[in-house]
């Protein structure tokens, strides 16, 4: 991936490992993170940039200045630059660099504290490619209360309704997801790699079936989509947020 795609990459990381939002965007150049009526986050897409909005309004301008320090000039000048209005201090900030976004996650963390709670890893069963096996809906030992929450979900997201199918785990001999079906193994073979695991790039987005839904993006996605939607199948990277 390069710079632009690395961004796009760990901002979802981020957003989806830390914090458990609806994903709304407007089909052209803007995605917003909201919880309810608020918005935690803005990104608008350009050709050669992001500009991210974080809207601060007297508490996190009080706890912002106590953190001041751990910012580069860069944002310094940009909050210092910003107009505050009567709902708070509106901070666009254009992002091109890796070193740029984690300030912005600095500004996201203060603006919002995580609300993710993280799988259980109580029998966690990993796939060749690091995906849950036992958080996928067509894992046979999923309890079927919990695929009752998945398959609506999982409906929305991927705007399939037969979720009928079901599959043993990866290292079984009734794996569904057999090399020509699995881009993961598929790529992973053309390496000369048992699995995905062993590759120096792992994790990487060819691993994860949620395809460039893995990027920033337009489209309307609700917390429940996500999360049975996407993090099942994304390997490990939500995890380690």
């Amino acid at each position: 991936m390069n710079t632009f795609e690395q961004i796009s990459h760990e901002t979802m990381i981020f957003m989806r490992g830390k914090y458990r939002l609806d994903e709304i965007g407007d089909g052209k150049n803007e995605l917003k993170f909201k919880q309810g009526q608020k918005t935690i986050l803005t990104v608008y897409i350009h050709e050669d940039k992001y500009t991210f909005l974080i809207i601060f309004g007297k508490k996190e301008r009080e706890c912002f200045e106590l953190q001041r320090n751990e910012f580069s000039q860069y944002i310094l000048d940009h909050y210092d630059n910003s107009k505050t209005y009567h709902d708070g201090k509106w901070m666009f900030i254009d992002v091109t660099t890796l070193e740029q976004l984690e300030d912005i996650k600095k500004l996201v963390l203060i603006k919002k504290k995580p609300n993710r709670k993280p799988f259980s890893k109580t029998n966690a069963l990993y796939s060749k490619c690091g995906q849950r096996c036992d958080l996928c809906i067509h894992y046979t030992q999923v309890d079927d209360s919990l695929r009752a929450i998945m398959e609506p979900a999982l409906i929305k997201m991927w705007d399939i309704t037969d979720w009928s199918m079901r599959c043993e785990g990866c290292y079984s001999d009734n794996c569904y997801c057999k090399d020509d079906l699995c881009n993961a193994k598929d790529c992973a073979q053309k390496m000369g790699l048992a699995e995905c695991k062993n590759c120096a790039e792992f994790p990487c987005i060819k691993a994860t079936s949620a395809d460039y839904r893995s990027m920033i993006h337009t489209e309307v996605h609700y917390a429940d989509e996500i999360t049975w939607g996407i993090l099942p199948y994304v390997p490990i990277q939500y995890e380690n947020i």
